[in-house]
């Protein structure tokens, strides 16, 4: 006995040919949409891909004052990235970096997190402390090193001027090799602190209040409403916030250059100072670019990171 199945082919799941003004509406539609893209595609190639490109060809390349004058740079292979891996400016600026990111890191957030949570409740005057807070922020960044290097100068400057009211002799935060990191990392914490309570402020204005008042009726209130409610909630917000502050953090000079230059004893000098001071102060342009190929690479994983966590919080 034989059974003989058929099977119907669905109207919507069947081939239907595609007329030739559907084609035509399709090639232009993806020609417009190339239209909008290719702007920022040009952008992005002159502005960015073409330095970085440029940069890496000059790290293997003695790129020097010369080099504008004769328009020779000839090419040395790995001879720059040897120099710079065997400088003890170099061991030094890379343990500088990671503790300069690091403490900055930490204590942003934390400092930052704490006032997202003040901030939070409504009493008056908050808006307006609100936008105070922006003020570092917004402030250019010489200037902002400028009034930190008048306050923490060893003589005249106003925070030992105020310490030494109470006795305490004048401190030296920027001359001694064993304070200025301390100084400057203090400067970035403060530098940072809007943009950590701007973007987690956000992120827990998104918490339904349903939720805390649900759980307060079951005895959770407080650390454990943080930890249970509001910790979970701004969990992606708070990876993002701190992958972009130590991307942010890593290439810093402004500060540093204002406050200390680097010094003293090398102190102060991070990756991106030591990049600075090999490029526009040795005028040695091919050690300078493999130390910021170095800062770039790290930079680069930590975008990736930034990338992911970005991709996996839009597909929850």
């Amino acid at each position: 006995m034989s059974v003989s199945v058929q099977t119907r082919v669905r109207p919507e799941t069947a081939l239907t040919p595609i007329r030739p003004g559907q084609r035509r509406a399709r090639m232009m539609l993806g020609m417009t949409r190339w239209l909008f893209v290719t702007p920022a595609v040009v952008f992005v190639a002159v502005f960015f891909g073409y330095p970085v490109v440029k940069n890496v060809i000059m790290s293997f390349q003695d790129y020097t004052t010369k080099t504008f004058f004769t328009g020779e740079a000839p090419w040395v292979g790995f001879a720059n990235y040897a120099a710079t891996f065997g400088s003890a400016v170099f061991a030094t600026s890379v343990v500088n970096t990671a503790l300069f990111t690091a403490g900055s890191i930490i204590m942003q957030f934390v400092i930052g997190l704490g006032l997202a949570l003040f901030f939070r409740r409504n009493f008056p005057l908050s808006g307006f402390l609100r936008g105070l807070l922006l003020l570092p922020w917004l402030l250019p960044l010489i200037a902002s090193s400028a009034v930190w290097k008048w306050l923490l100068d060893q003589d005249s400057g106003a925070l030992n001027q105020f310490l030494g009211i109470f006795g305490v002799p004048a401190i030296p935060w920027l001359v001694s090799p064993s304070l200025a990191l301390v100084a400057v990392i203090g400067v970035n914490i403060w530098l940072g602190i809007p943009f950590n309570t701007t973007i987690l402020y956000s992120g827990l204005q998104s918490v339904p209040p349903e939720l805390y008042e649900a759980a307060s009726l079951d005895g959770a209130t407080g650390w454990k409403a943080f930890w249970n409610i509001t910790w979970p909630s701004i969990r992606s917000v708070v990876s993002v916030v701190i992958v972009l502050g130590v991307v942010y953090t890593l290439k810093v000079v402004d500060i540093i250059l204002g406050l200390t230059g680097g010094g003293p004893a090398n102190s102060t000098q991070t990756l991106a100072t030591n990049a600075y001071h090999q490029s526009f102060i040795n005028f040695q342009f091919g050690i300078g670019a493999a130390v910021s190929n170095v800062l770039i690479l790290v930079s680069f994983v930590f975008a990736m990171i930034y990338l992911a966590i970005s991709r996996k919080a839009v597909d929850e």
